[in-house]
Order: structure tokens, then sequence, then C-alpha cells
């Protein structure tokens, strides 16, 4: 991947060391055989699955078990942490942070574009690094989520530790594959933007949570397409990809399809479970918008097949 010369995006916050505590929200209370949140009661199976989809390219898995048990978003009062000057002028120079602010800012290119095109103006989300843990709008964020999006603070998470993992556990390695896992959670601002999260969610209080599930699925392959829709725009104007990093992106989308997961994990394979999608429906869903680098190619939730 091609960077040398891209600008650097101006939103991103690196709080690695600060750390953080959540206080003021609304958390996970026991109660019974299962865990309440929200005035609805999950059974573990839930939360697991929903812990898992967090840690997998997901959104917030605090956000995702509202969802699931039919209450709100959860509450937090305390404003994500803010970069100290000496954190800032760390920053600057670490490699890792470098990358992301490159890649961010190829995403802003992009999609304020794409909104600019629609006679719409893109807002554009901030980023935050951290490492451990750090509070959010959504509730706590921690590592062993992976990168989330909190749509609350219109902001995406990563711990880089992420990336290392992206690599050695799940088979995943590459920078281009670092920056379709950044594209993915920048895709989850834009449904965000565009209303799409909010009707997911609205529609969560009268569906079975097959039937959530599958909603879930939609939401994820879509924002698989604006990140391959990304690529395509990106490519294109920027010519950053190198030989082999299309593979590197489709296999990142391979890797953490939900039926190779539960293969991994020596479970049986559930398509009722998924909340993602497969290993071969992400690989189409991404390549659909590099291909094609249409936004209306991207309407997950208007097609019979996925």
């Amino acid at each position: 991947m091609r960077l040398d010369g891209q600008r650097e995006s101006d939103n991103v916050d690196d709080v690695r060391g600060q750390g953080g505590s959540f206080g003021g929200g609304r958390g996970l209370g026991s109660g019974g055989g299962g865990l309440r949140l929200g005035g609805g009661r999950l059974s573990l199976g839930t939360v697991a699955v929903a812990l898992v989809a967090g840690y997998f390219l997901g959104i917030n898995p605090m956000t995702m078990l509202s969802m699931l048990a039919g209450g709100p978003m959860p509450v937090q009062q305390q404003a994500p942490a803010e970069p100290t000057e000496e954190q800032r002028e760390a920053s600057k120079n670490d490699p890792g942070a470098r990358f992301v602010r490159q890649v961010l800012a190829t995403t802003e290119d992009v999609w304020n574009a794409q909104f600019q095109a629609q006679g719409a103006r893109y807002e554009e989300p901030r980023l935050t690094l951290f490492r451990g843990s750090t509070p959010t709008a959504c509730g706590q964020g921690e590592a062993a989520m992976g990168p989330f999006y909190c749509p609350a603070d219109k902001r995406v998470y990563i711990d880089l530790g992420f990336f290392d993992t992206l690599k050695s556990r799940l088979g995943a390695p590459g920078d281009f594959a670092q920056a379709y896992v950044i594209a993915h959670e920048v895709g989850h601002h834009v449904q965000n933007l565009e209303g799409t999260s909010d009707k997911v969610h609205a529609a969560r209080q009268r569906l079975s949570e097959a039937q959530y599930n599958a909603l879930s699925v939609r939401l994820e392959l879509q924002a698989d397409c604006y990140a391959g829709l990304w690529a395509h725009h990106t490519q294109q104007s920027k010519q950053i990809m190198d030989n082999g990093d299309l593979e590197e992106a489709m296999n990142a989308a391979a890797q953490i399809g939900d039926d190779t997961l539960q293969q991994n994990a020596g479970r049986a394979v559930v398509p009722e479970s998924f909340t993602h999608g497969s290993s071969a429906q992400r690989v189409r869903w991404f390549k659909r918008g590099f291909d094609t680098g249409d936004i209306r190619q991207c309407d997950t939730f208007n097609t019979r097949t996925l």
C-alpha cells in the first residue's frame, strides 16, 4: 500500500496509555439466568455472540447488547478522553498512528465526494486510538472488543494491538487488510449519518432474535460494500494499491466471516446466529463495492440474495 506523500487526517485522537474508567452510564446487571439490559433479558449465548461480533469488526458490543435487549442505547456521561500535548507529539512520529491518520484521510476524501454528489454534507468522524480501555459514549471501550464504531459520539475506536491479532490469530496480514478494517468502521459511520443504523435499531422491537440477526448481517455487509467503494475510489484517485492488496482485503473479509469464526472456534456452523455474514458474503459485498464504486450497488436491505 503506497501512502507516501498522502495527507494525514486531523480527526485522530491518540490517547494510548491514558486509560479510562466507566462512570455515570448504564451498565450490565445480573438477573437470574441471563443478563438484563435496557429492561430486556439476554441469554448468556446472546451475550457471547454480541461480544464476539464486536471483537470482529462490529459496532460496540455494549450497543449491540442494548439493541438485542430491545432497550435504548447505553449512555455514557463521561466524554471521550482528549490527548495530552505530550501524547500528540509522540503520536506524530509513531508509524502506526501515522498509518491510521493517512487511511482515515482517504476515507474523508471519498465520502466527502460521495455526499457532495448527493447534495449533502459529510460529517467526518473522529477516530480514537487507545490502549487497553477508554470511555466512550456507548460505554467502556475495551481492547478485547476489537475496532468498533460508537454512533452516540460518532467515533471509531481502535486499539492498534488488534492489527497484530488480525495477522497472527486471524490469518489476515497486510497493511491493506488493516486499511479495510478502518474503512469498514467508517462505513458504519456513513450508515449512522444516513439513518440506516437507527432504522435497524427501531426494527429490533418487533423482531425475534433470529430475525434481528439477519438484519444485522445486512448492516454489516453494507459496511463491507462501503469499504470496497472506498478502495475503488481511492485507487482511482490516488493509485495507492500494490499488487496483492485487493487479495489482502478479501482475505481479511473471509477470515472474519461468521462461519469461519465458528469453525475455527470448534463450534457448529449455525447460520441463524450469524450477525456479520458468511465469509463468502463478506467477500462478495466488499468486491461489489470495489468493482462498481457505486453506492447504489451497496443496498443490502432490498435484495433477496446476499
